[in-house]
């Protein structure tokens, strides 16, 4: 049996492939295919109407056993998915059997929280009190009070500050409101106090690059792990890391699973928690009395002034 049956469709696939993917994701798919294919001819198939459910979980399973590592696992997965989706497309199969096969289950590396006074000495850390020190202060306490996304910081506009929360548009275009805590709302106060020295005219994004355009995803990366240097602080930082530290802090400190779910807005909380949605108020209260930097003094009535 030779792989002249079956590689035709093969090619035919990954030449449509290579007018979209870049050229590590075509080479990588058709490792992936070539695979497949091998295993295949060794089963004596060589038509793609075959291929069903039952191969592709002996195939994966056999490719577990031979040492491959989960994620590349989920790559294969991904690969031979989207190539019979091709084939049910060209006639060749009358449906995606891919779609019966789980992908493996990844493992989480979740980023070490950092110390809670270790933090606390980080982001008090004096600075010149330029625009641009004034930026980065923003942006670090609102990373840790709020715990978003680097893509969810980066695409904020001014309108989705509001005084005691900001709004964000998260994975999947999910929107949900956080609360801002007082130490964040003062070094977003001081920010924008003089974000009009540097942003362009009109300009919606609330943080800024030097040239007055919005700060792009790199950039934020960067200014945090220079800060991280500069200010002293013997590990490496970048925006997951405050966004863990966060949960783990409140956590510590709530003991509220839930309502740290919520304000983190991750991706399984629709399937999980669909008749335990948590109000406005209840993520507020938890948040005030247990987020390490929200706290509010007895004289400050979180009111706008």
């Amino acid at each position: 049996m030779s792989k002249e049956t079956l590689f035709p469709a093969v090619e035919a696939f990954l030449a449509g492939l290579a007018r979209t993917a870049s050229p590590a994701t075509a080479d990588a798919y058709r490792r992936d295919l070539s695979a497949l294919t091998a295993f295949l001819v060794a089963e004596a198939i060589d038509d793609w109407s075959r291929l069903d459910a039952a191969l592709l979980r002996r195939f994966l399973g056999g490719e577990r056993l031979r040492g491959l590592a989960p994620r590349s696992l989920a790559r294969r997965r991904a690969a031979i998915s989207r190539f019979a989706a091709h084939l049910v497309e060209t006639g060749r199969l009358a449906h995606n059997p891919a779609s019966l096969v789980k992908a493996p289950r990844q493992p989480r590396h979740l980023p070490r929280p950092l110390d809670v006074d270790q933090l606390a000495r980080f982001l008090d850390t004096p600075h010149d009190d330029s625009p641009l020190a004034r930026r980065d202060q923003a942006m670090l306490e609102l990373f840790y009070s709020s715990g978003l996304r680097l893509a969810e910081l980066a695409a904020l506009d001014l309108p989705d500050l509001q005084r005691q929360r900001v709004r964000v548009l998260g994975k999947g275009g999910k929107p949900r409101q956080v609360p801002v805590g007082r130490r964040a709302r003062q070094a977003l106060d001081a920010w924008l106090s003089v974000r009009g020295r540097l942003a362009e005219r009109d300009a919606q994004a609330l943080f800024v690059g030097v040239r007055g355009g919005r700060l792009g995803h790199r950039g934020i990366q960067r200014r945090l792990a220079e800060l991280a240097k500069v200010r002293g602080l013997a590990e490496h930082l970048h925006p997951h890391r405050l966004r863990h530290s966060f949960a783990s802090h409140l956590l510590e400190s709530s003991q509220d699973l839930r309502a740290v779910q919520e304000l983190l807005g991750h991706a399984d909380l629709a399937t999980t928690q669909v008749y335990t949605r948590l109000d406005w108020q209840h993520l507020a209260a938890s948040y005030d009395a247990a987020h390490p930097r929200a706290r509010r003094r007895d004289n400050d009535s979180g009111e706008p002034s």
